[in-house]
């Protein structure tokens, strides 16, 4: 019974809980971004390329020339896609960035600590530090107010 109750304790510690809702929250952000990269990057930087299509930026390792990666495949030939590599190279480091701007705000949104009380202050006259609760100094003497 006792292995249960420390089953239970560790699944729900703050820790585990967050990391759960952290992969969760992360396999939907992947979502978008693959998305982000599929549907709106990639064809930007296609026609700004003059139409090429990065997905079938591709080596045949059978020395043939296909149409596309697609037939290639189907053809059975190894493939040495650096175009599908490209596009996750993209992906990665939009995710990257992304991820670095809410990194960036939530450090914004957090609350500075408070200084710490000062424990000392400067003698007026010889200018040295001394104890916050000294009545006089112990370098010159002097009385303090």
């Amino acid at each position: 019974m006792s292995f249960f109750k420390e089953f239970k304790e560790f699944a729900v510690k703050g820790n585990v809980v967050d990391l759960a809702v952290g992969v969760i929250i992360g396999g939907a952000f992947g979502k978008i971004v693959t998305s982000l990269v599929n549907d709106i990057v990639m064809p930007l930087i296609t026609l700004v390329t003059g139409n090429l299509s990065y997905e079938n930026l591709y080596i045949a390792l059978d020395g043939k020339t296909y149409e596309t990666l697609k037939a290639a495949q189907e053809a059975g030939a190894a493939t040495f896609n650096y175009g599908l590599f490209l596009t996750n190279v993209i992906d990665f480091l939009i995710i990257a960035f992304v991820i670095f701007l809410f990194i960036r705000q939530i450090n914004k949104f957090k609350k500075k600590p408070a200084p710490a009380p000062a424990t000392t202050k400067e003698c007026p006259y010889c200018r040295t530090s001394i104890h916050i609760e000294a009545a006089r100094c112990p370098n010159c003497t002097s009385e303090l107010k």
